[in-house]
């Protein structure tokens, strides 16, 4: 009789990982299309609040640019556990909720992402 199999060492990565990497880049795109890619960051204070969302130091397209893609693309290098959910489009829906069809193509780009976070592995 086969013994189960055990992974030694780090687990198999998550089968989410390429496509999310490539919503993460397709949110970028987005973002410079818009114009709101910018090349100098926020102060070191702006981007250490504690705040969800950093509502209080940084606009939600600097939160996109300067917190959340870093973060998520260190998730996928260093093959980390992905959030059990996300609820990026609901914020986004909120903030440009006068600029619902400027923002369209970024908001549905947000939206599969959360898909993609919530789908089970």
């Amino acid at each position: 009789m086969q013994r189960a199999r055990r992974w030694r060492g780090r687990r198999p990565m998550d089968k989410r990982f390429p496509k999310i990497a490539d919503q993460l880049l397709l949110i970028e795109r987005e973002l410079r299309v818009l114009g709101w890619w910018k090349d100098v960051p926020p102060s070191v204070e702006a981007l250490s609040s504690r705040e969800p969302f950093c509502v209080d130091t940084l606009d939600f397209d600097q939160w996109l640019q300067w917190i959340f893609l870093p973060r998520m693309k260190v998730i996928l290098e260093q093959d980390l556990a992905l959030p059990n959910a996300s609820g990026i489009l609901e914020m986004a829906q909120m903030v440009y909720a006068s600029r619902a069809q400027e923002t369209r193509a970024l908001q549905d780009l947000l939206a599969q992402f959360d898909r993609l976070i919530t789908e089970s592995v």
